[in-house]
């Protein structure tokens, strides 16, 4: 699925190159290589020799591709394996490791005298601690400490590095190397607190009364025909991905639901599942985001068991800053949450395509066990992959083609575009078959608009949206206004969740990896958004870029905002 244009700045696995460095032994051969430093970066000099690195190690699984082949079985309404998703055990036996690939690794690790950690519920991820010096003999490099030039901020990285020939073969990645530290945090919601009308509920009497004081559970109910019917099945479970930093504060939660949702018991709550020593500690500030995912989550799914998986600071993976950790922790558990939203994104760019598509694989395998995972697009439309702007930037992990990215939407009757909705094309992932027949005809009429800027051939993103402007959050004694698809994406979970209640309570499965149905036939409940546009200026003396709605599918809002009641129809609930 790598396409043409991924080989911009990395050169992969095991390419048959000359490699930069002077070869310390011909067993060695090039793995990764970056061409060029990302943006900001600039090269300080070579690291200390004993400093020490924890590198980690993706080692060969063994059916990577079965595993993809499965889940679009059974995510394809059309399959006869709709809907029959895999268990735990089931899906790690397609990703553990073959015997002979333990077995080399393991006699590499004796060979050097090194101790490792495994990582991954399927064993296909390992640690090891070893000092720069070490590291440098390993795999054949020279580690360099850089500097980012916005934050000060320095970090250990190489542009290139090299496998023993015991090893080609049985490792696909080793990180972190080529990678470099990128900012995942959605844009800061305004700290303005709101005016005073937003302390009180407003009717239901129609959209535009319901909305006309921000976009609160009232509005998003009459925008999207949510129920305030309660969810009845307690399995039915709904995740949200917390970072450290970002609590959720109950009594903040308690306060909402008095004012919003007032039909609910105020003393309704979520649990908290810690990763990587996070435990949301309601002594910690806000910085808005987790109030936000919460709050529109319990506030939106009524009833529905609420679950903050929290990424604390202890991270084990790296410059992925607790994604793949969340992951393979989800994936440890016996049961998974029916749906999982996720309001963080990363810059494709900022990731070799190996280390991308280990995450990406994860994904795979946490949609073959039947969640669906939600993606907010981002909030830097097109996106800036130079200087200029000349190249757009797409976001991952929302260029996955494993996983539902959910773009921005703003105003209402009738909605439009949200202006900074991130959406766009991989350069990493070609366009999937689910999607082929919807895109093309974007293209086609799009015409040579913003010709050379993007991968015409890539997967496009997001798949579908909704509202993401004047989210009215409570924090702290103050109503604040919140803005970004980091909105639209619990608002999208939530409607899911109360889909597969519905599901469940009929006898039928959840609804799983949603983009196979989507396509296919599930955007015919979905509005389709046809005004307004997504717009970046990437300098001050720039041009401006923009990605247009149009009729069908497009790169600001998918396939259209969700409405619950055509949903239900549609799924014959």
């Amino acid at each position: 699925m790598l396409s043409a244009s991924a080989l911009a700045a990395f050169v992969l696995l095991g390419v048959a190159t000359a490699n930069p460095l002077k070869a310390r032994s011909s067993s060695f051969r090039v793995h990764e290589l970056r061409e060029t430093l990302p943006q900001g970066f600039t090269e300080v000099g070579p690291a200390h020799p004993q400093q020490t690195l924890n590198l980690r190690l993706a080692l060969a699984q063994s059916n990577p591709s079965g595993i993809v082949d499965t889940l679009y079985e059974v995510s394809d309404p059309d399959h006869a394996s709709y809907g029959q998703y895999l268990s735990k055990e089931e899906v790690e036996r397609f990703v553990a490791p073959q015997p002979s690939t333990l077995d080399a690794v393991n006699s590499w690790l004796q060979e050097n005298n090194l101790t490792s950690k495994t990582l991954s519920p399927a064993g296909d991820w390992i640690s090891i601690q070893v000092p720069v010096s070490k590291a440098n003999e390993l795999f054949n490099t020279n580690f360099t400490v850089f500097s980012h030039s916005g934050t000060g901020a320095q970090t250990i990285r190489t542009l290139a590095y090299s496998l023993p020939e015991s090893l080609q073969g049985h490792v696909d990645l080793v990180y972190p190397t080529v990678s470099f530290p990128t900012s995942f945090a959605p844009k800061a919601p305004s700290a303005s607190a709101v005016q005073g009308s937003y302390h009180a509920a407003v009717s239901r009497d129609g959209i535009s009364t319901a909305c006309a004081n921000g976009t609160t559970p009232a509005c998003l109910q009459a925008l999207y025909d949510i129920p305030l019917t309660p969810a009845v099945n307690a399995d039915n479970q709904l995740g949200v991905t917390g970072f450290y930093g970002n609590t959720a504060h109950y009594a903040w939660l308690e306060t909402f639901l008095e004012t919003y949702r007032p039909d609910m018991d105020p003393a309704t709550n979520f649990s908290v599942y810690g990763i990587d020593g996070g435990d949301n500690d309601q002594n910690y500030p806000s910085v808005l985001e987790g109030e936000l995912d919460i709050q529109y989550t319990v506030g939106l799914a009524t009833d529905v068991p609420v679950t903050y998986y929290f990424i604390g600071p202890n991270t084990q993976d790296g410059d992925l800053d607790g994604f793949l950790d969340e992951a393979n922790a989800i994936l440890a558990l016996d049961k998974l949450p029916q749906v999982l939203t996720t309001s963080y994104a990363l810059e494709e760019s900022s990731l070799s395509f190996a280390l991308a598509d280990k995450l990406c694989q994860a994904y795979a395998q946490i949609s073959a066990r039947g969640t669906t995972l939600l993606f907010a697009s981002g909030d830097g439309g097109p996106g800036c992959g130079n200087d200029d702007g000349s190249l757009f930037q797409p976001m991952f992990p929302s260029t996955c083609p494993f996983v539902t990215s959910v773009g921005g939407t703003q105003n209402f009757s009738p909605e439009e575009a949200w202006v900074g909705s991130s959406g766009g094309f991989s350069n990493y992932y070609s366009r999937p078959p689910y999607q082929d027949q919807a895109v093309s005809a974007y293209l086609a009429a799009l015409g040579d608009a913003n010709k050379g800027s993007f991968n015409a051939s890539g997967r496009g993103f997001p798949d579908i949206s909704a509202k993401a402007d004047f989210f009215v959050v409570y924090a702290a004694g103050y109503y604040f206004p919140a803005f970004g698809t980091s909105a639209a994406s619990p608002t999208v979970a939530s409607i899911i969740a109360l889909i597969n209640d519905r599901l469940e309570s009929a006898g039928r499965p959840q609804l799983g990896f949603l983009n196979p149905w989507l396509y296919k036939t599930g955007y015919q409940a979905f509005t389709d958004i046809t005004t307004g546009n997504s717009t970046l200026q990437c300098s001050d003396d720039g041009p401006s870029h923009a990605w247009n709605a149009s009729t069908g599918w497009d790169p600001v809002t998918g396939l259209g905002t969700p409405r619950f009641d055509k949903l239900l129809d549609l799924l014959n609930l």
